[in-house]
């Protein structure tokens, strides 16, 4: 028995996606490249705002008519949200199944094709799934769920509260993906900065410790660091250890306090800005990643304003820019004052306008230095040897890329130490020094 799986979402739906390849496989399923092949067509779906829906139903819908007499099989976000009444709006798709239900994966893709599979053999762990992230890179999904209830995310409805790992699962996870080669391990949760708030003796800071005790030469990234609560132990951690990047992806969101409050977010932007400058005092080499929201109900001009000149005052290096989705079952689907999506597409681009020399002056700025670059890609076609990669100051997908002008071959997934050549806009140019 053979399936196809498209994924959509985030890194953490990632994770689960990986995490079904892992039980499928080890039951005697074989995961095709080409969909021709697949006996079923698994779509990983995100359930987050309007758009991510959407697209993840127009998969559906266009697997449907490529492949009118496969089996179609919707899972994740998008089936765990909706999975009352999906059956009967959808019916492109032959079955659904949620979160929380990755153990059924297996029961629903044998219910689709009407074939038991094979008994499964050892049970694979979590450092040993199928990763579907590139060459060197994997995800350590550290906690699920989220407990914050922002007024406008509809996470907790789909994923439930926060719910963290054990950090002895944690490392053994990180330990078998080490002894796989993976080179950057990039922790991630809803808020990575609550891990272990629900767990008596265990948090992000000993977490680190124990990461800091695994051998050998590889990146640590932190990704999605709730700003309200950020732990500012960390900083010592990262300063002693220099496998755990200086590299902070902190989602402020606003820089209104007025739309915060209504966000039922409780920093403030003065705050907000101390931090940064904390973070930056401490680390020469420190990079502060960040999230916007534009378009909430009630921001006005004057409010958008204060958002613009918070974003003058940060400098920060990276940036995503996002217009609100009204999501039914959160608090702030119902409040007044919707901004049209014409202002808020016109203040997206404002912000982006904005932010694109701040991003283009701080990438200047790692010019003429030296650091392990992490190879991701090989470019076919030229002769002197060019590749893609990434800095430490680039996170995977979201951030700028690196080009990497090789006399010789360079092998995927290995951490190459480079010098920094010029900046290509937001991306860098590397030349290696071994």
């Amino acid at each position: 028995m053979i399936y196809y799986l498209d994924p959509y979402g985030c890194a953490k739906n990632q994770v689960d996606a990986e995490h079904m390849m892992a039980l499928l496989n080890q039951a005697g399923w074989a995961a095709a490249e080409d969909p021709d092949q697949a006996d079923l067509i698994i779509v990983n779906s995100c359930g987050f705002i309007e758009s991510a829906k959407q697209e993840s139903i127009n998969a559906v819908l266009a697997w449907r008519k490529l492949y009118p007499a496969k089996k179609i099989l919707m899972a994740g976000c998008l089936a765990q949200r909706y999975k009352d009444s999906l059956g009967e709006e959808l019916q492109e798709a032959d079955g659904f199944c949620g979160l929380g239900e990755e153990g059924g994966i297996l029961a629903a893709a044998e219910a689709l094709v009407g074939r038991k599979s094979q008994l499964p053999g050892r049970v694979l762990k979590s450092g040993e799934r199928p990763l579907l992230s590139s060459p060197g890179l994997a995800y350590v999904k550290v906690s699920e769920g989220c407990s914050n209830n922002c007024s406008y995310c509809a996470i907790p409805l789909i994923r439930g509260p926060l719910r963290s790992r054990s950090t002895a699962d944690i490392i053994e996870e990180c330990r078998s993906l080490l002894g796989r080669g993976i080179k950057e391990l990039c922790l991630i949760g809803q808020d990575t900065g609550s891990y272990g708030k629900d767990l008596e003796g265990q948090s992000l800071a000993g977490l680190l410790e124990a990461l800091a005790r695994l051998e050998g030469h590889f990146w640590v990234r932190l990704l999605y660091i709730h700003p309200d609560h950020f732990p500012l132990e960390i900083l010592d951690l990262i300063a002693e250890d220099p496998r755990f990047l200086p590299y902070f992806d902190i989602p402020f969101q606003h820089g209104s306090q007025s739309i915060l409050e209504a966000m039922n977010r409780r920093g403030r932007a003065e705050n907000y800005l101390d931090l940064i400058r904390t973070i930056r005092n401490r680390f020469d080499d420190s990079v502060v990643r960040s999230t916007f929201l534009v378009g909430f109900p009630g921001e006005t001009e004057e409010y958008f304003q204060e958002l613009l000149e918070f974003l003058r005052a940060a400098q920060l290096d990276w940036v995503g820019f996002f217009e609100y989705s009204p999501e039914e079952g959160t608090s702030s689907y119902t409040m007044k004052g919707r901004v049209s999506k014409k202002i808020a597409r016109s203040r997206r681009l404002l912000l982006e306008e904005e932010q694109l020399p701040i991003t283009e002056a701080r990438v200047r700025a790692f010019a003429g230095r030296d650091y392990d670059a992490l190879v991701e890609e090989f470019i076919e076609g030229d002769d002197e040897g060019l590749y893609l990669g990434r800095l430490p100051c680039q996170a995977p997908e979201v951030d700028g890329s690196s080009l990497i002008l090789s006399g010789k071959p360079l092998e995927l997934g290995s951490l190459v130490l480079c010098r920094v050549l010029a900046p290509r806009g937001i991306d860098l140019e590397l030349r290696p020094l071994e």
